[in-house]
């Protein structure tokens, strides 16, 4: 290891390149949990930015690619998408209610340094009714997963994901 920010990266084994390649039916399925949880939230710009701020977090690269196109496609300003990575910081910018829901992806998304925090969960709960932070939850869940889903096979931004 480096003591550099950015880690070395490792070399693949004996030259063999990482599989594109995912189980039968788990792209479908997977991307079906995501329409439903993104229908269950009703919010389009909030869904995109939620995504985004999770693959910010686990560098997923084609992910980032994808949720941001389809953010602007949404409607959502270049200076929100520019400022996201801050989003605590940056006062005004961001609704209560996508800060709440900024905060539970952070704290969802980060799980192996702690538990999601009675607080943010609280208020996130102020924020949105019972079935509403469900599909929140579901939808970070699902994210998560697809970033280390193409994180671990580093496909790159437009390369073929399955």
């Amino acid at each position: 290891m480096t003591t550099d920010s950015v880690a070395a990266e490792p070399s693949s084994r004996a030259g063999r390149s990482r599989t594109n390649r995912l189980p039968a039916g788990f792209a479908a399925a997977l991307q079906a949990a995501g329409a439903a949880a993104k229908r269950g939230l009703g919010d389009a710009i909030l869904a995109e930015l939620v995504q985004v701020r999770a693959s910010q977090i686990n560098r997923c690269a084609f992910c980032l690619d994808m949720h941001l196109a389809l953010a602007r496609k949404a409607g959502e300003s270049e200076q929100r998408l520019d400022l996201l990575n801050s989003w605590a910081e940056t006062e005004g910018y961001y609704t209560p209610r996508e800060r709440a829901a900024l905060a539970l992806t952070e704290s969802v998304t980060l799980l192996t340094e702690s538990y999601v925090p009675d607080e943010v969960y609280e208020e996130a709960a102020r924020h949105f009714d019972e079935p509403e932070l469900a599909h929140l939850i579901a939808l970070i869940t699902v994210i998560n997963t697809w970033n280390r889903l193409m994180v671990a096979r580093r496909i790159a931004p437009g390369g073929k994901p399955w």
